[in-house]
């Protein structure tokens, strides 16, 4: 099978376990738990925070983004165009949003910034560290380009139940350095990146 076949057959089972992780955790009350873990391991960073905004069933950063607003400055993706790197728009409580390209929504205004810190959404992760996403390639992209100018941290946000045993992986595919879950917080060596 090729890999892009791969990817994809990956990325279908991958939704249907999101989307059943998804629904566990709404009705165990598990967001609350999740929304303070990744609070509790963002507390000693600094500098500009993205997150995002949750579409479907994905994991909600929300109340992790609107803490780290108490003290420092938040910004979320937007795609401006195909095959380029995102762009981060600056994001507080209250904003006033529209829906950007695939149904995120996005800052009406905002300063651009670039992040320290990314929050990054996920359809499934391995125990290595490896996330498989949307297929569009913007936070490998996006990933490459910001840890070539500095250190920069990436941390996945996913339900325990989106873990695979295995996932088909190109050579741009960029690792994180942790994921937290609603069970757990998994960490990787960041020798890459300088994080």
């Amino acid at each position: 099978m090729a890999l892009v076949e791969a990817k994809e057959a990956a990325r279908r089972a991958a939704f249907e376990r999101r989307a059943q992780a998804h629904a566990q955790a709404q009705a165990r009350g598990q967001g609350a738990e999740l929304a303070a873990a990744l609070s509790e391991v963002l507390a000693p960073y600094s500098g500009v925070l993205s997150g995002y905004m949750a579409i479907r069933t994905e994991a909600d950063p929300m109340p992790a983004m609107c803490d780290w607003a108490r003290r420092g400055r938040v910004c979320v993706p937007v795609i401006e165009a195909k095959s380029q790197p995102l762009v981060f728009h600056e994001w507080k409580p209250g904003s006033e949003m529209v829906r950007g390209p695939f149904g995120a929504s996005v800052p009406l205004e905002g300063a651009v910034l670039e992040p320290d810190v990314l929050i990054v959404p996920l359809v499934a992760f391995d125990r290595s560290g490896n996330r498989l996403g949307y297929g569009g390639g913007f936070y490998d992209r996006t990933l490459a380009m910001l840890r070539l100018r500095r250190p920069t941290l990436a941390i996945g946000l996913a339900y325990a139940g989106q873990e695979a045993d295995e996932l088909p992986l190109e050579p741009t595919d960029q690792p994180l350095d942790m994921i937290v879950t609603e069970r757990a917080v998994l960490r990787f060596a960041a020798a890459a990146n300088g994080a």
